[in-house]
């Protein structure tokens, strides 16, 4: 997986009555756009994420 600062990303619900989780990419921490990546998700939280399956990069054009 590789993604670049500025991308949005979407961490799916594991179950129907979990909602997406959605934030933005604010720093790649890995080399050449790899995992981590420092999120800041849309409802203010802010943590170091290492994508599973459920995580699904939206690039910034």
């Amino acid at each position: 997986m590789r993604a670049t600062e500025n991308d949005r990303i979407i961490i799916r619900g594991k179950t129907d009555s979990t909602p997406d989780r959605h934030g933005t990419i604010r720093e790649v921490r890995g080399p050449e756009g790899e995992p981590p990546y420092l999120v800041s998700f849309d409802d203010g939280h802010e943590t170091l994420v290492f994508p599973g399956t459920d995580f699904v990069v939206e690039h910034a054009r």
